[in-house]
């Protein structure tokens, strides 16, 4: 944690009238049989909206690659377009001159299926580019000239009241030919322009970029800066719905050659710029383990293990091989592995009934394994239902997505995914609840998918009397309002407390569930939300970030009873025994004072983390000051009743004997 700051509403909660609740006993020898798994604390991202491009990769322009076609009708957006973040659906270039003066060229194009021509005197420019006062740019450019005279290309960079240029000379009769440029930024902005003129002759002009020069290998710093304080311990990517669609051969290579493509799952366009070396190169500089979704809708056995070949093969293998060219001789050693996403779903690419994707899930296991045997497999399950519309066998048997998976692949997982939202989601009419339901909702769906899955796999034979452990791999509140691009919802206070009793859900059930992965990261029904130039931590993220850095290990057990009514408490013990943490989620407006029977003698103070604010609707925003934020207190005295603040949560550190 880098910074505690005191907040105003924090503060004023804490000061408010206690009410007093009867004592707790904590019993320090009820030490639960499991562990709390690290991998609890994991972390989802997926190539859709903003959490990959606009919110982690620096990348500026958008379709940088001329996916779409450059035309004389300039209407880049399709979606979202009354918001900050709208959802680009065609060419974001503007021509420059005479429509005529710009055409797309098929043959011989430098990537994608065609590349802009642009004659002398013409060029293309972006608009909506945002600039932060002193910062360099620094950005290339692919060109390559059609005549027998060498070309010159004036790059400009302009903004309100201002403009910075350079001009880019490129000898005759070759190829492509990769020119460099920078600018310095002199006035903050969100409405920059960057144009490429064709001075003197005719070009074609290929891959273009642009990015703020903090960035980190390409990524953005502002939020890898808040990743690394999130310290999620296990990533996954690159999907979701999105993995069932990709082709993980588009995003190796040299970037700027890597074919765009329309994202398969979602809207606008996958550049292929963040790719499986990307996402390593991620993980090792956040710190984190890496997890990988194979594709098992439109993918296939070969394809999936040949990827886990290209991570975990020698430099003597064929994807290997390739790996070792591209960026590292030395295997990337990626243990856990999804076999596909949501395969029971209908609007997952490659959908298939139950029977049918046994077989598949099967064959695709044994040739990930065939390739490294040491291999987590995570399965895809749904606990919940029956498919009446589309899968007649289904309803014949009466036996849900997950029953069928355990019985008939059981041999062919480590673990079984179950996801799960709540909220305002889209597919729901449902809008707000009152306080304490909403706080209540997460836990009580991960405890219906821990209670669902010990009923179910003790009556699944073919287990044997084997446990399969539960992945979490989606998780989260999901609402619809949409304010930072698709499925950029905003997460407030009331969302921060249901997520803290999620945690402590999850710490009540180490037994079946290992694994969690909250859904997503940035932007996408994210913790973290960016604008163009600033990042920010949501409320959920401040969770988040607190429990990962503060709670205990070897959670203990307390009878519901114990617990005050409306109130969630979880405790666990610090891996050395020597520390008991407490934390008491309060979705009442009124704050509490809970006295504790600890069953063994403390060594001091203790330190309180709080975040609150009376308001339930109370959120951060990117470039602002935060509303919401972690507020320690030290010196704490154990002996008397532990103090929550009204719609917050307090979590506690006390030094034990």
């Amino acid at each position: 944690m880098k910074k505690l700051i005191p907040l105003l509403g924090a503060l004023c909660a804490l000061t408010s009238p206690l009410f007093a609740q009867p004592t707790v006993k904590i019993d320090l020898s009820a030490t639960a049989k499991d562990d709390i798994n690290p991998y609890i604390y994991g972390q989802f991202i997926e190539h859709m909206g903003r959490c990959i491009y606009g919110g982690i990769w620096a990348e500026m322009l958008e379709d940088r690659k001329f996916y779409f076609p450059v035309t004389a009708d300039y209407s880049p957006y399709r979606d979202l377009t009354d918001t900050a973040f709208p959802v680009v659906g065609a060419s974001p270039w503007e021509i420059v001159g005479d429509p005529a003066g710009v055409t797309m060229i098929t043959e011989n194009s430098f990537v994608g299926q065609h590349t802009p021509r642009i004659a002398e005197g013409h060029g293309i420019r972006q608009h909506d580019l945002a600039l932060r006062a002193g910062e360099d740019y620094p950005g290339y450019v692919w060109i390559k000239p059609l005549g027998d005279s060498p070309a010159t290309v004036t790059v400009s960079l302009s903004w309100e009241g201002g403009s910075a240029q350079h001009t880019l000379v490129v000898p005759a009769n070759g190829g492509f030919i990769k020119r460099d440029f920078r600018f310095n930024a002199p006035v903050a902005t969100e409405h920059a322009t960057l144009s490429f003129v064709a001075d003197s002759g005719d070009i074609m002009l290929g891959t273009a970029s642009i990015m703020p020069g903090d960035n980190i290998n390409g990524m953005r710093a502002d939020t890898i800066a808040l990743l690394k304080d999130l310290n999620g311990t296990i990533y996954r990517w690159p999907g979701g719905n999105f993995a069932s669609g990709y082709d993980w051969r588009d995003g190796i290579g040299d970037r700027d050659r890597r074919p765009p493509r329309k994202n398969p799952a979602w809207t606008g366009v996958e550049h292929n710029d963040f790719g499986t070396d990307e996402f390593i190169a991620f993980c090792r500089e956040i710190g984190t383990e890496p997890s990988i979704a194979a594709n098992t809708g439109f993918g296939d056995a070969y394809s999936a293990a040949q990827w886990v070949e290209y991570c975990n093969g020698s430099a003597d293998t064929t994807a290997g091989a390739w790996r070792a060219q591209n960026a590292t001789p030395v295997p990337y050693d990626v243990k856990y592995w999804c076999v596909g996403n949501e395969m029971f779903g209908t609007w997952q690419l490659g959908f298939m009934q139950i029977s049918q994707y046994v077989l598949k899930h099967n064959q695709v296991a044994a040739a990930m394994w065939a390739k490294d045997p040491t291999l987590q497999l995570v399965s895809v399950g749904e606990l919940d239902g029956i498919n009446k519309d589309n899968d007649p066998e289904q309803v014949r048997v009466g036996k849900t997505w997950s029953h069928r998976m355990l019985e008939s692949s059981g041999d062919y997982m480590t673990q079984i995914s179950e996801h799960f939202y709540s909220g305002r989601t889209p597919w729901t009419e449902s809008g707000e609840v009152d306080l304490i339901s909403h706080v209540g909702q997460i836990k009580a769906a991960i405890k219906a998918k821990a209670d669902g899955h010990r009923e179910l796999q003790a009556k699944v034979p073919e287990l044997k009397g084997k446990i399969i452990p539960i992945s979490m791999d989606e998780w989260n509140y999901w609402h619809r309002e949409y304010e930072y691009g698709e499925l950029g919802c905003v997460y407030h206070m009331d969302d921060a407390l249901g997520i803290a009793a999620g945690l402590h859900e999850y710490y009540r059930q180490t037994d079946i569930i290992h694994l969690a992965f909250y859904a997503q990261t940035v932007n996408v029904i994210g913790a973290i939300k960016t604008s163009k130039t600033a990042a920010e931590m949501e409320t959920t993220g401040l969770v988040l970030q607190l429990y990962r850095e503060h709670f205990g290990t070897q959670p203990i057990t307390i009878d519901p009873a114990e617990v005050p009514e409306s109130l969630d408490l979880s405790a666990a013990l610090s891996a050395d025994g020597r520390t008991l943490t407490v934390s008491i989620v309060n979705p009442t407006t009124k704050a509490v004072s809970v006295p504790l029977n600890i069953t063994r003698a403390t060594s001091g103070s203790a330190t309180r983390y709080v975040i609150a604010d009376p308001d339930r609707h109370a959120h951060n925003t990117p470039g602002q000051p935060r509303v919401v934020d972690i507020v320690a207190t030290t010196d704490i005295d154990v002996s008397q009743p532990l103090e929550v603040p009204a719609v917050g949560l307090a979590l506690f550190t006390i030094p034990l004997r």
